[in-house]
């Protein structure tokens, strides 16, 4: 018998005083506090973050005429309607759900004392046993309103490591995981629990509680150190098998996109892999890669990766960095959007955000708009591919040739070349090779040869070097 879904209460909040975000770079770190806000950590300073993404934006929505709304930062309510679905993916049950709008974060609590009583009855009503914040909790907050409260706190930084602890099936995913949540953790620990209170500074005062503190911290670099030494084997293979791949002339195309933009479908779609499809956030956390052959019959590798999200975790970049690797080192990124979302363009831009901090930004990309199926049929016969964007329906096969030939064409590695060849019919295997990997244009026996006019890559004609005629 399933045990039924946990109640979790929902809470939005709003500060004038700030873009309606949390934050605009995945590397910062939002905790609540307005001094602490406007001094979280950056790579680069925000005003040169920005550009590049309106770049990739406007390249992708120029030929776009379903995503006509401009890339702009979401509102409270959209954000709110993210969590949702961030909430159902972790399994629970939405039980409420509250917006709190107020000038500045509130140091204590971040909605204040007066929010913070209306928001405990709603959830007494709602007989919920958690309430999740979309907006990121400093450690002290969070202390502060499950007192207050009496039920488990969490936000949404929280909510998506779980999402990712559900989802990993790999040795090497679940690693990466458990790496991201100890990092959360551990300035988190102060106060979990009676057993760990510190009692204030002064003779007297050092006692069991800081003992266990510093005893559970220790545990936790420990850990910390061994799983980093684990993931950077797991990196060292990865990258043995990587060299060992790139000593062919065989090129990376790397699916990246927004959560839920239809990767893993298109993946299927393009080489029927079978991975998991779901509309569930973050159902793909663990690498695939397969081959695909294109209309040229060149064959390239297609890697399909986890989904960013706005305000993706830094912990989770960095301990995803091995697997996001493949993205770093992809000859082609195939940007993934769901063309039906009125939000697609502000995604593109966090996903612009992501590979700008995996040093991705550089990497030549070609905008794939999926979901067109789900537009209205006007918009449908309204779109128009261009030289880089295509428009495709993964579910349907819609676009999918027009695809690969774009693909095709941007690709660099094993380039094609038209010749003539004049092949001994006893050679089976080379005209077998040429049958299964080259386009015959004419094909003509003459006195015990085979001759041939192919178009093929170069890998191809090597094995066929010594019949060029």
């Amino acid at each position: 018998m399933a045990q039924p879904l946990e109640r979790a209460f929902l809470v939005g909040v709003e500060f004038s005083w700030r873009p309606a975000t949390n934050r605009t770079t995945p590397a910062s770190t939002d905790s609540g506090d307005a001094d602490e806000l406007s001094s979280s950590p950056r790579r680069t300073p925000a005003g040169k973050l920005l550009p590049q993404a309106r770049a990739a934006r406007n390249a992708a929505a120029e030929h776009s005429p379903e995503q006509q709304r401009g890339a702009q930062e979401p509102s409270a309510d959209e954000s709110l309607a993210e969590l949702r679905e961030l909430t159902r993916s972790g399994g629970a049950a939405i039980a409420g759900t509250m917006m709190q709008r107020r000038p500045r974060p509130d140091s204590a609590t971040l909605i204040g004392s007066g929010k913070v009583e209306e928001l405990k009855g709603a959830v007494a009503a709602a007989d919920a046993k958690l309430v999740i914040f979309d907006h990121e909790l400093t450690p002290s907050q969070q202390r502060n309103l499950e007192r207050a409260l009496e039920v488990r706190v969490i936000d949404r930084t929280q909510l998506i490591l779980d999402i990712f602890a559900r989802h990993a099936r790999t040795r090497e995913g679940q690693l990466q995981v458990e790496l991201a949540q100890l990092q959360y953790l551990l300035p988190r620990l102060a106060g979990r629990g009676k057993e760990m209170s510190q009692l204030g500074g002064g003779i007297g005062t050092r006692g069991p509680g800081e003992t266990q503190l510093e005893t559970d911290r220790r545990k936790i670099y420990r850990r910390v150190r061994r799983l980093q030494e684990q993931l950077e084997n797991v990196r060292r293979t990865r990258g043995q098998q990587r060299q060992r791949r790139e000593s062919a002339p065989i090129a990376t195309i790397a699916l990246v996109g927004y959560t839920n933009a239809g990767k893993s479908t298109l993946f299927n779609a393009l080489t029927r892999a079978g991975v998991l499809e779901s509309p569930r956030m973050f159902a793909t956390l663990d690498p695939t890669l397969r081959h695909i052959t294109l209309p040229s019959k060149r064959e390239v590798l297609l890697s399909d990766t986890v989904g960013f999200i706005r305000n993706l975790p830094h912990t989770l970049v960095s301990a995803f960095r091995a697997t996001l690797e493949e993205v770093q080192r992809a000859s082609l990124l195939l940007h993934v959007s769901d063309a039906s979302n009125p939000a697609a363009d502000e995604q593109r831009e966090q996903v612009e955000e992501v590979l700008r901090e995996l040093e991705s930004q550089d990497k030549p990309r070609l905008y794939v708009m999926n979901k067109v199926d789900l537009l209205p049929e006007k918009k449908r016969e309204s779109l128009r591919d261009s030289d880089n964007a295509v428009h495709v329906s993964a579910v349907q096969g819609d676009g999918l040739k027009q695809l690969l030939e774009a693909i095709d064409a941007r690709i660099q590695e094993d380039p094609v070349r038209r010749v003539r060849l004049r092949v001994p019919q006893s050679e089976g295997k080379v005209l077998a090779l040429l049958d299964a990997r080259s386009h015959i244009f004419s094909r003509e026996y003459r006195d015990g040869y085979v001759e041939l006019d192919v178009q093929a890559a170069e890998s191809v004609l090597r094995r066929a070097k010594e019949f060029v005629a």
